[in-house]
């Protein structure tokens, strides 16, 4: 069933756990996702991502996103995942989605404060829900031919004081005063892509975050850490995690797999290909919910 973000950020209040927001580029992922939140019976944010543009546009995946979450026995909410402008999440908005993150994070913080006010008006007036974000979450390889050496690699070691780039409590607590956004991105040490290194986390800090403001966080960034990261994390108010990078890399390597596998065949059916990846993936998500779920 199809369901805004607040209904889904309601069950993990009641059940003192975190749900998964799964990016999905094309209809393999989504089916891969929402076939594994039915298997586990459990609820699932599908997210599509503005930078996934160039891979399919969002006119062409959100009816699929759709289709998907309303047919589904579990809730499903479909979610624009990092909106850079105003635009961008209207056009999201229209399109059907039950909730749309406005990413002005990179703009000052005046700035930040005025496009996300903005888009809080727009959308809850439509009875979406509404994500924002505070602070740096750092971008190591996130595939897509955008590959990056080790020294351009983002991580906490780059930058001179932490308190810089990972969300400030204070201003958190008045971003959201100011703002009204009903769910908040913070930056505490994670990032996006493939972990190269060891990220250096300051799980002390949702906790910190969470004494001065009582809405529920996103994690960015969010696959690839250990299971106990995971846990403790949400323990400290982590509500909504953000995972794409190891699930699209399971399918990946998965049809790689098999590829090698009959690289002496001649015959190769086209139709077995997004087949394995579907399997993969949805296996791989299986995992990841588990543990969102504290099962």
């Amino acid at each position: 069933m199809l369901v805004s973000l607040k209904e889904i950020m309601e069950y993990t209040r009641k059940n003192g756990n975190a749900v998964g927001a799964f990016n999905c580029c094309n209809y393999e992922s989504v089916a891969a996702v929402v076939g594994a939140a039915e298997e586990l019976k459990l609820p699932v944010i599908i997210s599509y991502a503005e930078v996934h543009k160039d891979i399919i546009s969002i006119r062409d995946i959100v009816p699929v996103m759709l289709h998907f979450a309303r047919k589904s026995c579990v809730p499903v909410c479909v979610h624009f995942d990092h909106g850079v402008s105003l635009e961008s999440c209207v056009e999201a908005m229209k399109e059907g989605c039950t909730s749309v993150m406005i990413d002005a994070s990179a703009r000052s913080y005046e700035e930040n404060i005025k496009i996300t006010r903005q888009v809080v008006k727009l959308a809850h007036n439509m009875g979406i829900t509404v994500e924002a974000e505070l602070g740096h979450i750092f971008t190591s390889d996130m595939g897509m031919g955008k590959k990056k050496t080790y020294d351009e690699i983002e991580s906490a070691d780059n930058f001179q004081n932490i308190n810089d780039i990972y969300t400030d409590p204070d201003i958190a607590k008045d971003f959201v005063e100011k703002t009204e956004v009903d769910v908040l991105a913070i930056a505490f040490g994670t990032s996006h892509g493939v972990y190269i290194k060891k990220p250096v986390l300051d799980l002390g800090r949702i906790s910190k975050i969470k004494e001065k403001i009582d809405i529920p966080f996103v994690m960015h960034g969010g696959s690839g850490l250990s299971e106990e990261e995971y846990r403790q994390a949400i323990k400290n108010g982590i509500k909504k995690i953000n995972y794409y990078t190891y699930m699209a890399l399971a399918g990946g390597k998965a049809v790689k797999k098999a590829m090698d596998k009959k690289e002496k065949e001649e015959n190769i059916f086209f139709h077995e290909i997004p087949l394995l990846a579907i399997q993969e993936m949805k296996e791989n998500v299986k995992a990841a919910m588990k543990i969102f779920a504290l099962q």
